[in-house]
């Protein structure tokens, strides 16, 4: 199998936790190492890789795929680097800090013959596929209304000091927005208009913390929330139906094993419990049926296993640069909503 040299841009959170467990499982990558501005931690997990000092070091070494995990205000700057310098890439989300930019870096990565690839790894995660599946064998029967929440308790500031800071690319509706916004436009396509209320909820906050966005589409609304506020959650994905509703709390396990220092594995990785099994409630053959349904597993090796085949049998990325350019559409759409107070049409 060929080997995919890959390198990070950061050895946070993201890079140990949702990148490089799953790049030393694959066969057909080889971690090469993170860029490290001060700390010097990858070394620690992974002895055989290297620490790079720079980013110029990066673009100077041999590898073929570069992950941008970086700040938001920076992903545009440093992927237009990383392909101009010849390297596919991988850009965590929010893909850009607004439409244009990404539309360039799409463009920039046909013209160079390069993979451009956002990294939604939430359409991985259990609850989701598990909605999806639900959806896509129909027995709730036309979908006229969904609702997808992103809730948590976490009224404290974030110690990440880009997170808090006004700047294009903080605030909920690009933090935790572009996982809801994909997953919508995963399983409905892109809609007509957006209508969205932005607000700031915590004390001292800065940034905005809670989000309302409506999808409008012919014959169904799609609902998107996020806050911080939510010690009892609802249901994370509620489909209603012209036949039946299907009730789904988060419950992906992937997250938190991974920052226990779990490794991931290809048997029960990504198995949720028992009591987070989602509720179907639907009529079949006239027969009313009420009952939990089994979850599927989540595993983001998925991902990365697609991003292999994309690379190296010219396949489409899991998540293209254009799917990635949508949810930036939505991100604008729904901030110039906010600011006019109105539905905007797309």
């Amino acid at each position: 199998m060929q080997k995919i040299k890959t390198a990070l841009l950061s050895y946070g959170m993201s890079g140990k936790v949702f990148h490089a467990p799953f790049i030393t499982l694959h066969p057909g990558f080889e971690l090469m190492g993170s860029w490290e501005r001060s700390s010097k931690l990858i070394q620690a997990d992974y002895p055989e890789v290297k620490s790079y000092p720079s980013l110029e070091s990066i673009l100077e070494s041999d590898a073929n795929l570069v992950i941008v995990n970086t700040p938001t205000t920076t992903h545009y700057e440093f992927t237009k680097k990383v392909l101009e310098a010849g390297k596919h890439a991988i850009v965590e989300k929010a893909f850009t800090t607004t439409v244009a930019e990404a539309e360039e870096l799409k463009a920039l990565a046909t013209i160079k013959g390069l993979k451009l690839a956002v990294f939604q790894n939430r359409r991985w995660d259990s609850d989701f596929k598990t909605v999806k599946k639900i959806l896509n064998e129909g027995s709730l029967g036309e979908i006229v209304e969904a609702e997808f929440h992103f809730d948590r308790y976490n009224p404290n500031l974030s110690p990440k000091q880009h997170k808090e800071t006004v700047n294009s690319g903080s605030g909920i509706l690009k933090d935790l927005g572009p996982h809801l916004i994909d997953q919508a436009l995963c399983l409905f396509g892109f809609p007509n208009a957006v209508y969205a209320n932005i607000r700031v909820t915590r004390e001292h906050s800065l940034v905005d913390d809670w989000m309302d966005i409506i999808l409008y589409y012919s014959n169904l609304t799609v609902r998107l929330k996020a806050g911080v506020f939510n010690r009892e959650m609802i249901p994370s994905f509620i489909l209603q139906g012209t036949k039946g509703t299907f009730l789904k709390p988060r419950g992906d396990i992937q997250e938190d094993l991974l920052k226990l220092n779990y490794k991931p594995n290809l048997d029960d990785w990504g198995t949720e419990t028992k009591e987070n099994e989602g509720l179907w409630h639907t009529e079949i053959d006239g027969k009313i049926i009420r009952e939990k349904i089994p979850t599927l597993q989540g595993n983001y090796y998925d991902y990365f296993d697609g991003m292999h085949q994309a690379i190296t049998q010219n396949k489409p990325e899991p998540v293209t640069a254009h799917e990635g350019i949508q949810v930036m559409q939505i991100i604008e759409a729904a901030i110039e909503s906010h600011a006019k107070k109105r539905m905007i049409s797309l």
